[in-house]
């Protein structure tokens, strides 16, 4: 399967191996940053993670109640139920069931969710998602089948609650007291 090769030069591409029908295939040798690795005709190249961390998954035989706590990416196909948060991106699986606040940038959903989901970034809900609590995020994306049950708050402000509450109310003209006005007077009127 794996061919040793001593004396080879680095900027020498080569073609991606075959992928089994499965889609698997096996990992490539590094190339140099100034080569970029090209798939062949007719082979879609494997996406990879967009943070370049490693992939975190909880298969569909997990279950865990309590915190979860990750710092890249993590695919829950699961049983969650407690509270989930993290500064990355968080994929919820067909399988998975979740009973959780879920606080993240990222979170894409095709499972079941019940409970509040913030994202500082944004939220997808695909056809397959069920969520029944609040969204909170920047860009919220829900396809058509996907059920979703609750409040929605997307987008950021032009100004922040708290900057508004920090400068005085102005009050309305209707609540100001109205100077008097003079009436005009007619003559030979007292």
């Amino acid at each position: 399967m794996f061919k040793k090769v001593i004396g080879q030069d680095l900027g020498e591409t080569r073609p991606a191996p075959p992928a089994t029908p499965g889609g698997y295939r096996a990992p490539e040798p590094l190339a140099p940053p100034s080569s970029p690795a090209a798939a062949p005709i007719g082979q879609t190249p494997i996406s990879r993670p967009p943070t370049g961390g490693t992939r975190n998954i909880l298969s569909s035989d997990v279950e865990i109640k309590g915190t979860v706590k990750f710092t890249n990416d993590l695919v829950v196909d699961g049983k969650i139920e407690g509270e989930i948060s993290s500064d990355g991106s968080l994929t919820i699986g067909e399988n998975a069931r979740i009973k959780a606040e879920v606080k993240t940038a990222t979170v894409v959903v095709y499972g079941k969710v019940q409970g509040n989901i913030t994202a500082t970034d944004r939220i997808e809900l695909k056809a397959s998602a069920e969520v029944i609590g609040d969204i909170k995020a920047k860009v919220l994306t829900i396809e058509a089948g996907a059920i979703f049950v609750g409040k929605s708050t997307v987008g950021t402000p032009a100004q922040a609650p708290a900057q508004a509450a920090a400068q005085p109310a102005a009050k309305p003209a209707a609540a100001a007291p109205a100077p008097e006005a003079k009436q005009p007077t007619l003559p030979g009127a007292v």
